[in-house]
């Protein structure tokens, strides 16, 4: 992975969408719930005010509208602060 997020910020993989609901209807794009969980691949060092308490692997629930959203060699990653991670799992 080339991508190093700097300061306080995470790279996070998101977990893929749900293809189907609860009761086995096959979802549209569309309608498809955006992820609210993920892996982290990497973080930055931190800043002077704040450490890095997330490290590379964990598994971390995050806001809706969390981060942004970049795509490298057509793979869709979300950079955020680590103060948009609301917990790990």
């Amino acid at each position: 992975m080339n991508i190093k997020p700097l300061a306080d910020r995470v790279l996070v993989q998101p977990d893929a969408a749900e293809e189907k609901s609860a009761g086995g209807i096959i979802l549209p794009d569309s309608a498809k719930e955006k992820p609210l969980k993920g892996k982290v691949l990497a973080t930055g060092n931190g800043t002077k005010d704040e450490q890095m308490v997330v490290k590379a692997g964990d598994t971390v629930l995050y806001g809706k509208y969390a981060g942004t959203e970049i795509e490298y060699e057509g793979e869709k990653y979300l950079i955020m602060r680590q103060s948009d991670i609301l917990a790990t799992l």
